[in-house]
């Protein structure tokens, strides 16, 4: 899901200290090993799988390989890895431009990094490349059949011991784990976009999870000088379950002609403060991603009476107006900028 709730450039350059994450002892039994189970190792030398070239899973994939990770990036068409080369190439000379402007970088050094990091990643189209990855994150479409047919495929590919994360913003963790057939070393990890930029991954542990699995994709976070948050599989996890009923009610508010919609986004930028208004806000998400996340909650969890979708909603969908990714939302876009704000 995209993400642009109080953006701010947050790239620090920099090396990461690696400390191996405590593991507690195994009982000691006899016929059985006395030995601790090892933490995972997650240090540079560690190979990353990234499943989708999008918007997330390149985001993903670029601010692996620039923290020093070796990152193979998979989708289904070629054409999906060239234009997300072409997106990571232009956000790392964005970035590193920024911070040779800041006096924070060096020209060369800026050059030298922009090298370096795109020689980590390798792109294919083939799902065996994944094979030999201790991590891997699927960031496929939000789509429940294409991610089981996806875990049916990795589960005859991937090693035993690999642990496996999704970066999907809107379904239950617990299903996805028992779907990939390795609950125990399956978890939620959710960057947001842009994933070079935002600074908060939140990490979801379910039932099965285990502490060992947690702890990997956690000090995976830190290694990407990512702030990690622990949450539990609860529909939206922490930012989703506040933001996307904040979203809908702002819109259920012009809906009953309360207030128009430019009024509610400029009561929210001046009253409270937000960046943007939540109008804004949802074109720049996505309507049809607001949506589908909503419908899937309705659905899912008729209990929640807060989980409404907007006719104002509805209908823009309907229209074919997503936002800020076509160009027509609830405002006009042009350039990633309302033009009529």
């Amino acid at each position: 899901c995209n993400h642009f709730f109080g953006l701010a450039v947050y790239i620090t350059l920099g090396k990461m200290a690696f400390r191996p994450v405590n593991a507690l002892p195994s009982l000691a039994r006899r016929h059985y090993s006395t030995k601790p189970q090892p933490p995972i190792a997650v240090a540079w030398f560690t190979k990353v799988g990234v499943l989708g070239a999008g918007l997330m899973g390149h985001g993903i994939a670029q601010t692996a390989a620039m923290y020093g990770f070796n990152v193979t990036m998979v989708d289904v068409k070629q054409e999906y890895l060239d234009n997300a080369m072409k997106s990571m190439t232009n956000m790392y000379k964005q970035v590193f431009a920024f911070q040779v402007k800041k006096g924070k970088m060096k020209p060369a050094a800026a050059e030298k990094t922009l090298k370096d990091s795109l020689s980590r990643i390798t792109m294919t189209t083939d799902l065996n490349a994944v094979k030999d990855c201790e991590i891997v994150i699927e960031s496929v479409v939000e789509n429940m059949d294409i991610k089981r047919s996806l875990y049916d495929q990795l589960d005859k590919i991937l090693d035993k011991e690999t642990i496996l994360g999704t970066n999907t913003s809107s379904f239950s963790i617990t299903e996805l784990g028992q779907m990939s057939r390795r609950p125990d070393r399956f978890a939620g990890v959710h960057f947001f976009n842009p994933v070079m930029v935002l600074p908060l991954v939140e990490v979801i542990k379910t039932p099965q999870t285990t502490d060992r699995t947690f702890n990997a994709f956690a000090r995976l976070a830190k290694m990407m000088m990512k702030k990690g948050v622990k949450c539990q599989d609860t529909p939206g996890f922490i930012v989703n379950r506040l933001l996307v009923p904040y979203l809908s009610q702002a819109c259920l508010m012009a809906d009953r002609g309360d207030a128009t919609f430019r009024d509610i986004d400029k009561a929210m930028r001046l009253g409270a403060g937000m960046p943007q208004g939540p109008h804004q806000l949802a074109d720049f998400v996505g309507l049809d991603t607001c949506h589908a996340i909503l419908s899937g909650w309705i659905q899912k969890y008729p209990q929640e009476k807060i989980f409404i979708m907007p006719k104002s909603l509805e209908e823009k969908v309907k229209l074919g107006q997503f936002g800020r990714k076509n160009g027509q939302g609830f405002y006009k876009w042009a350039n990633d900028k309302p033009l009529d704000l």
